[in-house]
């Protein structure tokens, strides 16, 4: 439960993201941000399963 919780409010937070870059109300560039930080995803994917095992 918790887990469709967080990955819900994640898509709708890149979702914003990419709306607000869309329209232009922002300079963020979405592809440099991602190829960047694309392995904190998995490290955070890791440790949720991690700590998800007891349940």
């Amino acid at each position: 439960m918790r887990f469709n919780l967080v990955a819900a409010i994640l898509l709708i937070l890149i979702g914003l993201f990419m709306l607000a870059s869309n329209l232009g109300w922002t300079q963020l560039n979405l592809s440099r941000l991602f190829l960047t930080w694309w392995p904190v995803g998995l490290v955070a994917v890791g440790v949720a399963m991690l700590f998800g095992r007891g349940k």
